[in-house]
């Protein structure tokens, strides 16, 4: 994690408030504790999930809607998993990792982390940039620019601490679901067809099975779970086990809201490209086709609206990425590097992409496979220090929260493995090529 989050850059007023409450001197207070979760949140909603879920509305209409259900209660539990083990412990998952593992153990992770940092900032850098070079009919490479500038910049707000990071970042977020909540008032909604989509189990054919594990890799993400232990480790440091209990229960109780809210954005852009493209437009998988097709269907204002809210998830996106590289960086190996520089090395994969003219969906999609193969990394490494009493005392996973957290790291493996079997040309049972 960078500095700048370690420091405990609050004043004395809020630190007093927060320890009051936690002392059970005070009442209410929840908002206090409010932020990590948000900041998290941003991963579940960047352009990454745009494309895919594009490619799942657009092509089997409301019938993935259930993978988008459970890929966000997946990441429900994951999350709190993480913030809590980064209260108790007072460490993060990457550094938890460097002193518990071996050293060819902890750099292979290391490896693999970094890799699918890059492959989440590629989703990121992209979508923003795309998202600039639709609105303002600029060339991609010049919304590139753009994303760069405003991501540093707002990645400079870190100095005044957590809060106007939270509070910028947050903004965002509420920009992001204001305009999918326009959207749902544009769109011809089939809801009972929705409410069956998310109900009802199904995989129509093979590629569907590729789009739904790209969900997972969209929704689950690797260095959100990392960044949200590195988000609470300092967040109120106390000894007292009475009082990180308290910590715990409302980081629990923001988990549920802010990724409540992630997770209704997904299912909204599911149901706005089902809606919109599923009858006679089923052959829309791309960003910018969905954006010129919006117009003529929906309206301009819809299409205004997808651009905005594709603009605000790639710039918080991509500034919380960075964040997270930053942090398992640090934890892993014990090196920082410069913000800037992190910037340009994550970047660089997206400007190879433009620059080697590969599609720009195609690359946000498979960046999000990229992801969900990365993904058991974290998964697993945390459900190892949150179920050891040694690290975790009376906060260790036990009993049904233990089960229904290894359940959903063996349905990603699963889901994995198959995609595996598949991208090797090998026919999956029971589906349609």
């Amino acid at each position: 994690m960078t500095e700048l989050i370690r420091k405990e850059n609050m004043t004395s007023r809020t630190r007093t408030a927060m320890e009051a409450v936690l002392s059970g001197n005070r009442r209410g207070g929840f908002l206090l504790f409010f932020g990590p979760a948000v900041i998290a949140s941003v991963a579940y909603m960047d352009p990454g999930n745009y494309a895919t879920n594009i490619q799942a509305g657009a092509g089997y209409g409301y019938a993935l809607l259930w993978v988008v259900l459970g890929a966000n209660l997946i990441a429900m539990l994951f999350q709190a998993i993480s913030a809590r083990v980064g209260i108790v412990t007072g460490k993060n998952l990457a550094e938890l990792s460097r002193e518990n593992f071996s050293k060819p153990v902890t750099i292979a992770m290391w490896i693999v982390s970094e890799i699918a940092a890059m492959a989440t900032d590629l989703a990121e850098f992209l979508g923003g940039a795309l998202g600039l070079s639709l609105l303002f009919g600029w060339p991609l490479i010049w919304g590139m620019g753009v994303t760069a500038v405003v991501t540093y910049a707002i990645l400079l707000f870190e100095r005044g601490g957590f809060r106007p990071m939270e509070i910028v970042i947050g903004a965002l977020v509420a920009l992001i679901g204001a305009c999918y909540l326009a959207e749902m008032f544009v769109a011809p909604v089939d809801w009972s067809g929705a409410v069956q989509g998310l109900i009802t189990p199904a995989m129509p054919d093979a590629k569907a099975l590729t789009i739904a594990v790209g969900i997972i890799g969209a929704t689950v993400m690797p260095h959100a779970i990392f960044l949200h232990s590195g988000l609470t480790q300092n967040r109120a440091l106390t000894p007292d086990p009475v009082q990180k209990a308290r910590l715990v229960k409302f980081s629990n109780l923001e988990v549920i809201i802010a990724l409540a809210i992630a997770g209704m954005v997904n299912m909204a852009m599911v149901i706005m490209a089902a809606s919109a493209f599923h009858s006679g437009h089923s052959e829309v998988a791309e960003i910018e086709s969905a954006y010129h097709t919006l117009t003529p269907l929906l309206g301009g204002f819809a299409a205004a609206a997808f651009l905005t809210s594709l603009i605000a998830s790639g710039v918080s996106s991509s500034v919380v990425g960075t964040m997270a590289g930053q942090m398992i960086m640090q934890g892993f190996i014990r090196r920082r590097i410069p913000v800037w520089l992190r910037r340009v090395i994550t970047m660089a994969p997206a400007f190879v992409v433009v620059w080697l003219g590969v599609n720009t969906t195609d690359a946000l999609v498979m960046s999000q496979v990229v992801l969900s193969i990365a993904l058991p990394v974290p998964m697993v490494a945390l459900l190892i220090f949150a179920r050891r009493s040694d690290l975790m005392g009376k906060f260790a996973l036990r009993g049904p929260l233990l089960w229904l957290a290894v359940l959903g790291a063996l349905m990603v493996l699963g889901l994995n493995f198959v995609l595996l079997w598949q991208s090797a040309g090998l026919p999956v049972p029971g589906l349609v090529s």
